[in-house]
């Protein structure tokens, strides 16, 4: 490392510092993660060749820890999506859950949460029966509950939820949905059949509920008639 000892390096020093600083500015305004992980990771490599020419020690350091830390969220970042994407591509079944998830476990007759509640994560059903209050459904393996609160302006829960025989669930907290459907097209996309999914079925149950109800109050009405 040394002192910069003429005009033309001088100069080279001050373009390698000036296209630094443009390309950290326009690291601030990235709105997607991956292009701004590039984008870091190019500035760190600039500025770490600024300050070795400037002799700059604290900036050196500094882009030293922060290359690797931002190569390794890249790269993390790059595995998940990849992952993502092999389990969407196969089916509904939500098994992409597995590497991002908790596993929890209930007894029969426990609440897993009541009808506005705070809503912080959905839970895929491995084992066991669960059972929606509002209105009642019964739910078992491969479904999923929890998703509608996401969508709830509120973040609530939008039913009571209970066990009712021993089970096994797999959490993902909203967080980390969120972050998959921001980073990636197809899960978004995934996601958003998993959610219409679910209000196309309590439109549809609603629809028989309401066509049984006015069978009914046909035959009610045809028997006061007689």
């Amino acid at each position: 490392m040394h002192w910069p000892t003429s005009f033309e390096e001088i100069g080279i020093i001050s373009l390698i510092g000036g296209v630094a600083i443009v390309a950290n500015i326009c690291g601030y305004l990235m709105k997607t993660m991956i292009p701004l992980r590039v984008l870091a990771m190019s500035t760190n490599v600039l500025f770490l060749i600024w300050s070795s020419l400037a002799g700059v020690y604290v900036t050196l350091i500094l882009n030293a820890i922060l290359l690797p830390i931002n190569a390794l969220r890249f790269f993390q970042m790059k595995r998940l999506i990849k992952q993502v994407n092999k389990a969407a591509n196969s089916d509904l079944s939500m098994e992409w859950i597995r590497p991002f998830s908790t596993k929890k476990h209930f007894t029969a007759g426990t609440v897993l949460f009541h009808k506005g509640d705070p809503a912080d994560e959905l839970l895929f059903l491995m084992s066991g029966r669960f059972r929606v209050v509002e209105p009642y459904v019964e739910m078992g393996p491969g479904s999923i509950i929890g998703e509608l609160g996401l969508l709830e302006p509120g973040r609530s829960r939008t039913a009571t939820v209970e066990c009712i025989e021993s089970g096994d669930t797999l959490a993902i907290s909203y967080d980390d949905v969120m972050q998959l459907y921001y980073q990636n097209p197809t899960f978004g996309f995934y996601f958003l059949q998993l959610s219409t999914a679910r209000l196309f079925h309590t439109i549809r149950t609603l629809e028989t509920e309401n066509a049984e109800l006015r069978a009914a109050n046909a035959r009610l009405g045809s028997t006061v008639k007689a």
